[in-house]
């Protein structure tokens, strides 16, 4: 099948702008990734590497809603809501049990409640923290989440 030399071209100059575009983005677009704390096998280890700190105290403050069971590990509900808190910072949330696991971390700006919503993998059942730095402090909230098929090698 010939293909019409125009068309060649057109498609050409647009899969090259394309992929030139995606190379020449620039950090902050994409986001900051701090690899040591994603790769961390611990709790303690990822808060660390990510917070500078793992003292976590709970708090009423932060309020976690997930499902008390997840029909599917592959795609759990999870939302984080701080209510009274001043000068957030970020929003972390981890699965307990997970190989790897914190699962996401938000960088909160300005004044006022902070909202999260997201889905998460899990792969067995196990707590999900909240974990929030406010205050150069770590306040925290958990909720226990049942999972029936794995997400995460279940």
């Amino acid at each position: 099948m010939s293909m019409k030399r125009r068309s060649f071209i057109k498609h050409t100059l647009v899969g090259g702008a394309v992929a030139a575009g995606s190379l020449a983005l620039p950090q902050w677009v994409l986001g900051e990734w701090n690899k040591t704390a994603f790769e961390a096998k611990s709790i303690d280890e990822a808060l660390n590497a990510l917070l500078g700190s793992a003292a976590m105290e709970e708090s009423s403050a932060v309020k976690i809603k997930a499902p008390d069971i997840a029909e599917n590990g592959a795609v759990v509900p999870i939302q984080v809501d701080v209510e009274g808190l001043e000068n957030i910072e970020s929003i972390a949330i981890i699965a307990e049990k997970n190989p790897v696991p914190l699962v996401a971390n938000f960088k909160c700006v300005g004044q006022g409640t902070s909202f999260v919503s997201t889905r998460i993998k899990m792969g067995k059942t196990s707590d999900v923290i909240a974990v929030v730095k406010a205050g150069g402090k770590l306040y925290s909230a958990k909720k226990e989440v049942k999972v029936t098929i794995g997400g995460c090698g279940g």
